[in-house]
């Protein structure tokens, strides 16, 4: 029996129009061979986690650069939260300073990847902390 892919959902919460580097780590993602969803510029994070439950997504990717993380990150977790969603890994990157990753990583981002991360580690770190 083949194993079921890894399904991805890539993203971008909030009023920020660039996703370059969504795309690239969405890219990298799918050339590991896990299967992307990506949801376009500025989502809500009502709407980012409507369809982290729709697409049944086993990890989400918060993309970010506007500088709005400490509001959007925690409320698309609080979302996902209110709905029972325990089961997906949660990952932000982005630019986002240092001092602010602990208060991420406290309400519920398990990881954040900041520019220059080199997107095998972002694989890595998916593929070791997988909650399915």
């Amino acid at each position: 029996m083949l194993e079921r892919k890894i399904r991805v959902l890539v993203a971008k919460p909030g009023l920020d129009g660039h996703d370059r580097g969504a795309k690239v780590i969405g890219r990298a993602l799918r050339d590991a061979g896990m299967e992307v969803v990506y949801t376009g510029l500025r989502q809500t994070p009502e709407q980012i986690a409507a369809t982290t439950l729709q697409e049944d997504v086993d990890v989400l990717c918060l993309s970010i650069l506007s500088g709005a993380h400490n509001t959007l990150f925690p409320r698309v977790t609080a979302l996902l939260k209110e709905n029972d969603v325990d089961d997906v890994l949660v990952i932000g990157g982005g630019v986002i300073p240092d001092e602010d990753i602990p208060f991420l990583k406290d309400h519920g981002i398990e990881a954040v990847f900041t520019p220059g991360t080199n997107t095998e580690d972002v694989v890595s770190f998916i593929k070791t902390n997988l909650k399915r």
